[in-house]
């Protein structure tokens, strides 16, 4: 999508700020004991308070109104039965309708207590959201955000996971450009344009550079022990720093 109106804005900002909304209620729930369907209850009760409805399960058919990941599952968890236990790193990935715009956003949390190597997991995933936000101008090529992610896992000892990746969005939950990757792709000619909504998306990984399809269907496991961190927003590109559509 590419913003052409105020009410693009105006709409943007509207479902940005109901699933930033539903995301931090989420997260406020996590804690020991509580299961991950318990949590997307809440998230599903949270949307309909707002007026809005869950983009998975409406444009998928996913079986959850949230993607809740656990541990050695970096996207796509279908909330269940699982218990949450202290040490668990959990990822939330809230996207939503509402009145014809979609909003996108996602962030991983740990279960108390945490740990060095978990909280700087954590921290290096939001420093690359951070460093990939600031290469995301007009103009600019479009690999500059995956190779901005890849430079600062590197940095930190990390990896990122291959097969995922940030996207467009904003009138449908996945627009052109469908995949932007985690990584540098020299051969990516492809340039950001004024006014372009996508979402960033870091996946930043312990070890792993991919995933494999869990018996679900749905649910993606970055490897035995393996862990991973995403932080998400929404938002528009312009000559300046992009505007944030999912800040709380």
């Amino acid at each position: 999508m590419k913003v052409v109106s105020e009410r693009d804005i105006e709409g943007l900002r509207a479902i940005g700020q109901v699933v930033a909304r539903t995301l931090r209620e989420m997260s406020r729930a996590i804690a020991p004991g509580i299961t991950t369907i318990e949590l997307d209850r809440i998230g599903a009760a949270a949307l309909k308070r707002q007026g809005a409805v869950s983009a998975p399960r409406c444009v998928y058919r996913f079986p959850g109104d949230t993607c809740i990941s656990v541990n050695e599952e970096a996207a796509h968890g279908i909330p269940g039965e699982r218990v949450l236990a202290p040490g668990d790193v959990v990822n939330i990935d809230v996207s939503a309708e509402l009145e014809g715009y979609f909003g996108d956003t996602g962030a991983t949390f740990v279960v108390p207590p945490d740990n060095a190597l978990k909280r700087r997991l954590l921290a290096t995933a939001e420093e690359a959201l951070a460093m990939a936000m600031q290469a995301a101008r007009a103009g600019a090529r479009l690999n500059g955000i995956g190779h901005a992610i890849e430079t600062t896992a590197e940095n930190a000892g990390f990896t990122t996971l291959r097969d995922l990746g940030s996207h467009g969005v904003g009138r449908s939950l996945h627009e052109e450009p469908r995949f932007i990757p985690n990584y540098h792709d020299p051969v990516d000619k492809r340039r950001l344009q004024d006014g372009q909504v996508i979402t960033i998306e870091p996946f930043v990984s312990t070890g792993s550079f991919g995933c494999r399809t869990a018996p679900d269907g749905w649910t993606l496991i970055s490897g035995p022990g393996n862990l991973s961190a995403q932080f998400e927003h929404t938002l528009v590109i312009r000559a300046g720093e992009p505007l944030v559509m999912t800040l709380p």
